[in-house]
This record gives structure tokens, C-alpha cells and sequence, in this order.
């Protein structure tokens, strides 16, 4: 931390709880694009990305100019669930432009702006239509921290914040935990074998990129088995879209790459466009058995997210960020292969589209956190995950500049050749 940065106010007002300001000690003033600047004004490549939140960078201009021109026209600011032009016009271009035009039917919910609170919609939702209780779950899963989402997620510590038994989910593995288990039988097994214990469950909740528990790429085979399976034995499946959807892993939904139709899709983070607060679950429409008010919230109504939205969704496909993720990956992949992997032969790296994964497990969590600190002092913002949290994550903005992506993977590496040199 610089001796003239000031954070005293953070440290003397606010809770304990906050986070990742503390791998980050200094304190922002500025960004645009893929950079952020101090108050000092020292300049950081944001590899971190608000956690998936700012897929489309930061200050994103086309965005911008739409915010600004609505905030001059004075438009609502605020409506809870009622009729708006920026609301109408959303869900026109949503359906049309972007769900239809990709093959699926899908009616649109507005629910609470965070995605927590769209996986809490969903498991209502998947309990009401079913008349079940209990949901599959994959170890390894992060779906939010309100209780509901928290029975889903798998991380030790956030699920003992809790304070109470968080109940109704089985967790089952994940396909790359066991190499010698096909996770999908073992699924079928639970709810075939009349000796399993199990109850059928309502829905399969899952990721098909498990992001926060250590950037896990789950196979399309798998991802067909389980929409098969859901399918034989009346089960809703329920993929989470909200950090890996938005272009992140390729298509603009990640379930697209496995030919999948899931029957509920949540989402948030850069569904928001700008990175304002937003959030929508997507359902099949013979699901939609919700009574008038029966999940609710009072900002699902805010306008300026509605207006980034579209915005964002009209930059996704004027911008051509498929193709852009398409050029991107592979210089990833390729400097993953070819340059962090052998700098120690125990590095595990893996990826898809913009989201990848240092894995440091064998080393331990210290490890990846001292690259972190180490990348951090050389103008890197890098976040760290997965079991231990031994895995450094890659999230770059989804069109970063070449050179810059360039720029930032060279940094993360010296960080690693450091750190590693120096055990």
C-alpha cells in the first residue's frame, strides 16, 4: 500500500465483512475499459472484471451515452413491477433479438437485482411447479450467499456464516472430482436404486462452468446426460448463468456449446450491462405458475439497469463479442500451454472462452495468494478461488485490447516465476 494512500475510513467504519479490498490495498478512482486507476493514480489491468460483472469493460461508452441521454430526458427512475417504456423495450429486444433468435422459448421474470436472489426465484419456482422439496446440487457449486443459494453452494466457510442447518439439497460429484466415476450414473443411480436414500429431487442446479469453485469446465456429454436424465424422470433443470452467461464461455448463454435447453436459466452480474444491479430468471413458459406478487422485490424495477441491459445486449451483438471471444481464448489457452504451465511442471491450468484458472493446489492457497500480491504490485487485478482458494482467476473484459491481454498475462507470469523462484 502507498503511504499516501488513505484508507482509514474503510478500516475504522466499515464491517469486518468486506473482502476484496483487502487483496487490493489501495483505493480506485477511475476506470475505463480494461483499466482502473488509483487515487494516486497508478494504473491496474482489471483482470477481475467485478467478478463477471463487467463483461462489456468498464465505462463501456455505448452503454454510457444510453444512460446519460436517459437520465437528461428525465426519464422513471424507479417502478417496482409496473409498465415502463425501458422495460418494454427490453424485453422486445431480449426475446427477440437475442432468445428466440437462438432457438428458445422463454418467458422473462424480474426478480431482486442480484443473482442470489434469481437462483432464490428459481428454487421456488422448481418447488411449487413439482410439488418436491429437494434439489441436486454439485459439489464444488457457488450459487450465492441468502440461504436458500447457500444450501446449494458447496464452500465450507460461506456455508457455516449461514448460522442455521441448511437443508433440502443433496450434493452429488462433479464430473472432474472422481476419474474413475461417471457422474452422470452415479445421478441416475440416486434415482433409480430404491436403496439410495435419496429423494427425487425438484430440479438439478448447476453451473456448466464451475467458476468460483476453481474454473471447472463441465463436458458437453455430461451436460447432455443430465438434461436427459432431468427429462426421464420428470426433474427441471436449472442452469446458472450468472457468472459464466453473457458471452463469457462463448455463446452468449454457456449451455449453447452442449445443444442443451434448460427449463430454468438464471442470470445477473453482466446481464446488467454496466455493471448495475440486475438480474432476470428465464423459464419455459408452462412453468410460469407464480400467483401475482408470489416472489417480488422492490428495485426488480430499476430503469437505469433496464436501460443498460438492452444497451448491453445491443453492444453484445453489434460488437460481434462471439467472434471477439473466439480470437481471444486461444492466445489464453496458448500462453496458459506454452508459458505458465512450464514454469513448474505441479501447475494445473484450464479454461474456456474469457475464464480461466491457475490451479496452485499443489502447492496450497498461500501460494496463489502470494502471485496475487505479487501481480497486484506489478498493475494486475487478478481474484483468487476454488478449493483452498489455490486457484488464481483470469477474467479479462470479453474484447480487452490484444495488447493488453498480452500485457497482463506476461505480468501474471512473472508474478508466478517470482513467487515460485522464491520457495
Amino acid at each position: 500500500m502507498c503511504a499516501d494512500t488513505n484508507t482509514k475510513a474503510f478500516e475504522t467504519y466499515e464491517s469486518e465483512v468486506r473482502s476484496y479490498c483487502r487483496n487490493f490495498p489501495t483505493v480506485f478512482k477511475r476506470a475505463k475499459g480494461s483499466l482502473q486507476w488509483d487515487e494516486n493514480g497508478r494504473e491496474y489491468i482489471d483482470f477481475f472484471c467485478g467478478s463477471g460483472a463487467l463483461n462489456f469493460g468498464h465505462n463501456n461508452p455505448y452503454i454510457k451515452e444510453k444512460l446519460i441521454r436517459y437520465l437528461e430526458d428525465d426519464g422513471v427512475m424507479h417502478s417496482l413491477d409496473m409498465y415502463t417504456v425501458p422495460k418494454r423495450e427490453l424485453i422486445e429486444f431480449f426475446e427477440e433479438k437475442i432468445i428466440r433468435a437462438r432457438g428458445y422459448d422463454y418467458k422473462v421474470q424480474f426478480v431482486g437485482p442480484t443473482g442470489t436472489n434469481a437462483v432464490e426465484a428459481a428454487l421456488k419456482l422448481a418447488r411449487k411447479v413439482t410439488g418436491r422439496q429437494n434439489v441436486f446440487a454439485l459439489m464444488g457449486a457457488f450459487h450465492g450467499m441468502t440461504l436458500g443459494s447457500l444450501s446449494l453452494t458447496t464452500d465450507a466457510d460461506s456455508r457455516k456464516g449461514a448460522g442455521v442447518p441448511l437443508q433440502y439439497v443433496t450434493h452429488i460429484p462433479a464430473p472432474y472430482m472422481f476419474p474413475g466415476l461417471d457422474a452422470a450414473d452415479y445421478m441416475e443411480r440416486l434415482l433409480t436404486d430404491d436403496h439410495s436414500g435419496v429423494e427425487k429431487p425438484a430440479a438439478v442446479v448447476l453451473e456448466t462452468t464451475q467458476a468460483d469453485g476453481g474454473i471447472y469446465v463441465l463436458p458437453e456429454d455430461y451436460l447432455r446426460r443430465v438434461r436427459e436424465i432431468c427429462t426421464k424422470h420428470g426433474i427441471l433443470m436449472v442452469v446458472d448463468d450468472v457468472q459464466v452467461g453473457c458471452g463469457r464461455t462463448g455463446g452468449f448463454f454457456s449451455f449453447e456449446r452442449a445443444g442443451i435447453v434448460p427449463d430454468i436459466v438464471t442470470m445477473s452480474k453482466s446481464i446488467g450491462g454496466y455493471g448495475l444491479p440486475f438480474a432476470v430468471v428465464l423459464l419455459r413458459p408452462e412453468l410460469d405458475l407464480w400467483k401475482p406478487g408470489e416472489h417480488n422485490g422492490t428495485f426488480r424495477g430499476c430503469q437505469l439497469s433496464l436501460v443498460a441491459s438492452k444497451a448491453g445486449l445491443e453492444f453484445f451483438l453489434d460488437a460481434k463479442v462471439e467472434e471477439g471471444v473466439r480470437e481471444r481464448s486461444p492466445i489464453i489457452g496458448k500462453f496458459m500451454e506454452e508459458v505458465i504451465r512450464p514454469i513448474d511442471s505441479r501447475i494445473e491450468t484450464r479454461g474456456i472462452g474469457m475464464l480461466w484458472g491457475i490451479d496452485f493446489g499443489a502447492f496450497g492457497g498461500e501460494t496463489a495468494k502470494a502471485v496475487l500480491d505479487e501481480a497486484f504490485r506489478n498493475g494486475l487485478i487478478v481474484e483468487r478461488v476454488g478449493r483452498g482458494n489455490a486457484v488464481i482467476k483470469v477474467m479479462p473484459e470479453l474484447l480487452v485490447p490484444i495488447e493488453t491481454l498480452e500485457k497482463g498475462l506476461q505480468i501474471l507470469a512473472n508474478a508466478v516465476k517470482t513467487v515460485l523462484s522464491a520457495q
